[in-house]
């Protein structure tokens, strides 16, 4: 059975230091990441179709340039409105963090300096995606509703732009969990002086 903490507000939490047993906000996370990489990439394949139809052809794929477009929408859509849960889910795991003091990231920041940039990209790559799926949607409605290609190639470069933030945003998490042990099962019931092996069973 799994050691139970008490939070300040009264909350029963469990070895991973949060009152429920599997985190959120780390899965909500691959939610946002996949949907917009798809949007971005099938925004770019839809782009670049007419170096790709030969080769499409060649390997008796039919592909029609419009889906390609119909994928890049969507994903980016549903990538805007699950962001709103990521960061929601984020800030409210945050706040139950219990992190070690005494240890410095591989960036050199300590566990609070990590959580604050964390939260504060997190809010910075929210406004990021709903802009660009604002920005898509104008393109896909208004301004290139009669064209053949859907998307403007600075509305594409900026989205691989984002791509390089995502990865510095997503380096400060991964560094919450495996170097401060935030929210890490594991690493909690470490930090309490138990055995893993007993508890994770």
């Amino acid at each position: 059975m799994n050691p139970e903490l008490i939070n300040q507000a009264g909350t029963q939490l469990g070895a991973n230091g949060l009152p429920y047993s599997l985190p959120i906000h780390p899965n909500l996370v691959h939610l946002t990441l996949g949907l917009f990489i798809i949007g971005i990439a099938f925004d770019i394949a839809g782009a670049l179709f007419p170096l790709e139809r030969s080769i499409l052809k060649f390997l008796s794929l039919t592909a029609v340039r419009a889906n390609f477009f119909d994928v890049g929408w969507y994903n980016i859509l549903a990538s805007a409105i699950i962001t709103f849960f990521t960061v929601a889910a984020g800030f409210y795991e945050i706040l139950l963090a219990d992190p070690p003091a005494d240890t410095v990231s591989a960036w050199g920041f300590n566990a609070m300096e990590t959580m604050l940039w964390h939260g504060v990209g997190g809010v910075i790559l929210l406004t990021l995606i709903v802009g660009m799926a604002v920005w898509r949607g104008f393109q896909r409605y208004k301004w290139r509703r009669d064209r053949a290609s859907q998307v403007q190639w600075s509305y594409l470069l900026a989205g691989l732009v984002i791509f390089f933030v995502m990865y510095l945003h997503g380096t400060l998490g991964a560094q919450l969990a495996g170097e401060f042990g935030v929210h890490t099962t594991a690493a909690r019931v470490l930090q309490m002086g138990q055995d893993p092996n007993a508890v994770l069973r």
